[in-house]
């Protein structure tokens, strides 16, 4: 299997990676970014693309790749609808689109989270805006496009996340994480298992295009 990784450098794309990196079905991986990923392994090739928003004459570049692993995104905190519109919806589009065109029988994942908004009305409006991308991607043509939606996230294996409030948060959290899943184990999940389920699901495929946590929790356990 041949997929593309975006995202690399967040907390959720460096757990894509190294899963990817361990699974032996995994042939390559194409890291695309607007800087380098400090990564040396064989399976690994990184194509750095300082516009994220333009993929014209890039044909060679993108083709030819079974998954693409959509992992990057940033937080709505502080921004207005149309900054963020930009960020999740227009920047994810273009990079979809283009792929769409060039791998017609891909599988490609996209990472939302736990409260996205499908009607595109609520009152929330990062839900809304991701509820957009989701359905945005779900109409392109591909051979199948997964929805992620994730609660809370633990880090695993030196994982950190690049937002430093949310560094703050891990670390205290990080020695509650026992309780925290045991207690709410339908919202809580691992870098780990993240990187599980989604290649569980470029392999396997999934009845449904929305996963919740405990799909993705469940998917994680079936791809051990």
């Amino acid at each position: 299997m041949r997929v593309i990784l975006f995202g690399a450098t967040g907390m959720v794309g460096q757990g894509v990676l190294k899963e990817c990196l361990a699974d032996p079905e995994v042939e390559s991986i194409l890291i695309v970014g607007r800087s380098e990923v400090g990564v040396e392994d064989a399976k690994v090739r990184q194509f750095v693309h300082s516009d994220l928003f333009d993929y014209s004459g890039l044909e060679g570049e993108l083709a030819g790749f079974d998954g693409c692993f959509f992992c990057l995104g940033v937080s709505a905190a502080g921004m207005s609808e149309e900054a963020y519109h930009r960020i999740s919806v227009d920047l994810t589009l273009a990079a979809a689109q283009a792929l769409s065109r060039l791998n017609p029988e891909m599988t490609f994942i996209y990472v939302s989270g736990t409260g996205t908004d499908s009607t595109e009305q609520g009152r929330i409006m990062w839900a809304r805006v991701k509820g957009k991308t989701e359905n945005e991607l779900m109409k392109l043509p591909f051979e199948a496009a997964y929805m992620f939606r994730p609660a809370y996230i633990q880090p695993l294996d030196g994982i950190q996340s690049r937002t430093k409030a949310y560094r703050v948060l891990y670390s205290i959290a990080g020695p509650l994480f026992p309780a925290l899943q045991a207690l709410f184990p339908r919202y809580v999940t691992t870098t780990e298992k993240v990187g599980l389920a989604m290649l569980q699901v470029a392999k396997q495929g999934n009845s449904q295009p929305l996963l919740e946590n405990d799909d993705i929790n469940r998917l994680a356990a079936e791809g051990r």
